[in-house]
Formats: structure tokens, C-alpha cells, sequence
């Protein structure tokens, strides 16, 4: 009964957006802490590409389901793996676009610092989310109004 509360609705999908944004972040400071190391290259994960794969994995617990509940199935990306268990693995690819410096260094400290104010909005945002999912359902179990 209590399983199927946790998966219902937008619960897991919050739950893998949570951790995705948290595996992400690590990789964004490990980029920024790395800035001025000679011959780094950054890494990140597509938010875009995972997104649709959360969404097709949405999509196919609809149909297998008939509905919003029951586990997300896992998925996979060329940079995001979503294991059975509900774990979220990365495997960060180089980002194209950012200028390489005479040091074979491929910084762009601007981007960093907006996919890093972006990344952990879009984290506190999801939690914000969840809280209030979780509330309403602490309220309906309490049966308060």
C-alpha cells in the first residue's frame, strides 16, 4: 500500500530528476575545480537527453500500467543509465562548444556558472515538488484537512 503511494503519479520522476541533478552537480564542480589544470577536458550529461529518456520511461509505464503508477522502467542514454534498483549512473561525455585554450584546456567558466545556478534550480525545484507531495499525503493519512 505504502509502495504504491511512493509510486504513484510524479513521486519517481521527481525522485530520478533528484538524483540526476545531484550526480550532476559533482561533475559541474569536478569542471569547475579543474579550471586552470592543464590539458582538462570538461564533461557533463545532457539535462535534455535525460529528460527524454524520463519521459519515455513515463510513457512506457503508462502503457504497461494503464496509468501513473507502478515503478519507471529503466533506461538508458549515451550518458545516463537508470538502473533497476532506481540508482542513476553517469557516464559524462566531453561537451562540444567550449573554446580550447592554448593549454589544451577546454574552460568556459561562464557556462560552468550557469549550468551550475540551472542544475541546482532545477534540484530544489524538484524537492520543493516532492515535499509537497509528500505533505499532502502525510495530510491524507492523518485525515486533516
Amino acid at each position: 500500500m505504502i509502495g504504491d503511494l511512493s509510486n504513484s503519479g510524479s513521486m519517481p520522476v521527481l525522485a530520478d530528476l533528484m538524483r540526476f541533478t545531484a550526480r550532476r552537480q559533482t561533475v559541474i564542480a569536478h569542471n569547475i575545480a579543474n579550471l586552470d589544470t592543464p590539458g582538462f577536458l570538461q564533461t557533463d550529461a545532457s539535462p535534455e537527453k535525460f529528460q527524454e529518456a524520463l519521459r519515455e520511461a513515463v510513457e512506457k509505464r503508462r502503457n504497461a500500467t494503464g496509468g501513473e503508477r507502478g515503478e519507471l522502467p529503466a533506461f538508458e542514454t549515451d550518458e545516463v543509465r537508470r538502473l533497476a534498483d532506481g540508482s542513476i549512473r553517469l557516464m559524462p561525455g566531453t561537451p562540444s562548444g567550449n573554446i580550447l585554450y592554448h593549454d589544451r584546456n577546454n574552460r568556459d567558466l561562464e557556462r560552468l556558472m550557469q549550468d551550475l545556478s540551472e542544475n541546482g534550480l532545477m534540484y530544489r525545484v524538484s524537492a520543493d515538488l516532492m515535499r509537497r507531495q509528500t505533505d499532502l499525503l502525510r495530510s491524507a493519512i492523518a485525515q486533516r484537512p
